[in-house]
């Protein structure tokens, strides 16, 4: 069972809290407007170890202790921070051999955040006597309802080719495998005079001459990934035996530009998952990476509700233009979180700077103040999260999964790959994308999760597998299931070795189907098929001895040649889809697909830019209707319109840009 925040009725609601920035005049004001908008829990502490620690040993805490009594006055529970995130100036001027290194071997300097080796015991001896501290103070203040362990682990400082690090990195390596044999093995180092004879010969694999090696690459992102999960247990350690029965939760990024963490091996070392997502102005479809993120989460959350810990109210400060949310924009973008899952909306931050970094980031409190549009629509916000309380702790439905793998992220996005076209993300989004123009909801899922209450399970890009995935899958369509495998699957082992006899390896059985060569295309140039679709990117030199086709190429490379096959599998089925469909030839083939295996729509709709998740309890369910389109749209609906505090009874109209959540009844 998913812990909660300790005190906390309903959805959560608020931000971080950085009291730090201003005048002490100001924190009474802040405690007043937390109230008026409904806040009802903020993130304390997350960067303010200078001000904690300004000194090596030199502690003031006094500020903090107001702080909270504030907070707790005012009825506004906190999750207070470790403050790890970023040490202060005086750690890396005394060791400077905390700094990360680069790939080509420059040394950071100090100036902004995150500035810190992973495996540095330095400090990790540091960071944990702050955290020793801090819960030692505050485990007992009637305020603290959650632990935040740093910040967005991970985030600018997840790779270090120091010493240190190297040194870390062949510790890791001798775990791992145990003896060299094994690792040279592994690595395939026989090719370019690679082998290894002693451990000290195993660096970093920073910049070189040319390509390095495949196998080194997967398992220095495996063990960097591990090192910064190394310091969120090694800090919630210290917090569970000094505050017993306070949930701790790090603040993870699952997002389409984060890869270095697993977030899969991640999320059972959490008390509570929660993340940060921030719209990205830079896609293609930025509505869509955000629903693709909540579905992402949900999976790695293990399909129980988690929380938002991050987004923002308008524009962020990052990006190259740095985009504002139009009126309507935030509640719908909020709600959209909350449908896939989130159990409350929080920010960063409470109050928008004045001075740093980060200025000109989007706040609860904007710099127009109170007087202000964006205030207004935070007041809006507020009263929609209450009005929605009793969802928390629900769960969403979905019929589909789409399994999704980082380290099969990490291998195919690399060198030494038949096209650097494919991006390891493009299938799953496309799926996603197609399901939800179907009013299908999907989780994204690890390949080791539970398949058996799905009845669409989508294979996009799942370049590494085990031998045995390949059996399970085989299982799962005997029973009725429909199995969806796309292009550049199954082609390696968890090593990155490829498998021998064809392709798409793993999967050769379930499909009945063997490529014996790709046939990469050119970035401009797509392929047609014989039932209307497009292909891009990829094509597939296939024979098709035990499967039906369902559509093959009328040009390009290979005319005449299978692209999307379906073979029966007891009372299910096992599709190949051998190139990259476009998104009308994904609708198409999913629609099929999803309609002959009973995975259905959330409910009958008409409009473009619709999205529908139902989030169920028991016997109650909540049917989130968001219109992210420029058309108004209409739903099939019965019950109580929360938002609005109207019943439905038979359609829903939903205007563009809005949002409704109706709490359904027969």
């Amino acid at each position: 069972m998913t812990a909660w925040v300790q005190g906390l009725d309903g959805l959560a609601f608020g931000g971080d809290y950085n009291p730090e920035q201003w005048p002490e005049e100001v924190w009474a004001t802040d405690a007043a407007l937390m109230q008026q908008a409904g806040v009802n829990l903020v993130t304390v502490g997350v960067f303010a170890w200078a001000r904690i620690e300004p000194r090596p040993g030199a502690l003031d805490l006094d500020w903090l202790d107001r702080v909270l009594d504030l907070l707790h006055a005012h009825d506004v529970r906190v999750d207070l921070a470790t403050g790890t995130a970023s040490p202060p100036p005086w750690l890396s001027h005394r060791h400077p051999e905390v700094l990360p290194v680069d790939e080509r071997g420059t040394r950071y300097t100090f100036g902004s955040r995150q500035t810190w080796c992973p495996s540095s015991p330095v400090y990790r001896e540091h960071s944990l006597r702050l955290v020793e501290t801090l819960a030692t103070r505050y485990r007992d203040h009637p305020a603290l309802a959650l632990w935040h362990v740093s910040n967005e682990l991970g985030c600018h400082n997840s790779r270090c080719y120091c010493p240190v690090t190297e040194a870390a990195f062949r510790d890791w390596l001798r775990e791992r495998y145990g003896d060299l044999d094994a690792l040279n093995e592994s690595w395939g180092t026989a090719f370019w005079s690679q082998r290894y004879g002693d451990w000290e010969e195993i660096s970093a694999p920073a910049v070189s001459t040319a390509q390095t090696n495949p196998g080194q690459l997967l398992d220095f992102a495996r063990f960097s990934s591990d090192a910064l999960l190394a310091q969120h247990v090694a800090e919630r350690d210290l917090l569970h035996r000094l505050s017993p029965g306070v949930p701790v939760t790090t603040n993870f990024m699952v997002t389409s530009h984060i890869r270095h963490m697993d977030y899969f091996r991640w999320a059972p070392e959490q008390d509570l998952v929660s993340t940060d997502h921030y719209v990205d102005g830079r896609l293609a479809d930025p509505i869509g990476e955000l629903a693709f993120s909540g579905s992402l989460t949900r999976g790695v959350a293990g399909r129980r509700p988690w929380l938002l810990m991050e987004h923002s109210t308008s524009a962020v400060n990052w990006q190259p233009v740095n985009y504002a949310k139009v009126p309507g924009e935030m509640l719908r973008t909020s709600l959209t979180h909350v449908a896939h899952g989130s159990d409350g909306a929080l920010f960063f931050q409470w109050r928008a700077s004045r001075a740093g970094a980060e200025r000109f980031h989007s706040a609860l409190v904007p710099h127009a103040g109170t007087s202000s549009r964006r205030w207004e629509e935070v007041l809006e916000l507020g009263r929609a999260l209450k009005a929605l309380s009793d969802v928390r702790g629900s769960t969403v439905d979905a019929d589909v999964a789409v399994l999704f793998d980082y380290e099969s992220w990490w291998a195919v996005d690399t060198h030494s790959v038949p096209s650097e076209l494919v991006h390891y993300l493009d299938a799953p989004r496309d799926v996603h994308r197609a399901l939800r123009r179907l009013g299908v909801v999907a989780d994204l899922v690890h390949p080791a999760a539970d398949l058996s209450r799905y009845r669409v399970v989508v294979v996009p890009t799942l370049h590494l597998c085990d031998d045995a995935l390949g059996d399970r899958l085989t299982h799962l369509a005997g029973t009725g299931v429909s199995v969806v495998v796309t292009y550049f699957s199954g082609t390696a082992d968890q090593r990155g070795h490829v498998r021998l006899g064809g392709y798409p390896g793993a999967f050769l059985e379930l499909l009945g189907v063997r490529a014996q060569e790709f046939f990469p295309l050119a970035p401009e140039q797509s392929v047609r098929l014989d039932d209307g679709t497009t292909g891009r990117i990829w094509t597939e030199d296939l024979d098709a001895p035990g499967a039906d086709v369902v559509a093959r190429y009328t040009d390009g490379p290979l005319p005449g040649v299978p692209a999307v096959t379906r073979r029966t599998v007891g009372s299910g089925a096992a599709w190949y889809v051998a190139t990259r469909l476009d998104d009308d030839g994904w609708v198409r083939l999913l629609s099929r697909v999803t309609d002959e295996a009973g995975a259905r729509p959330v409910t009958a709709f008409a409009g473009p830019g619709l999205h529908l998740v139902r989030r169920r309890r028991d016997q109650r369910t909540w049917l989130f209707a968001l219109n992210h389109g420029t058309t108004e749209a209409t739903v099939q609906a019965h019950g109580r319109e929360l938002l609005s505090a109207q019943d439905v009874a038979g359609t829903l109209v939903v205007p563009a840009g809005g949002c409704a959540v109706v709490e359904e009844r027969a």
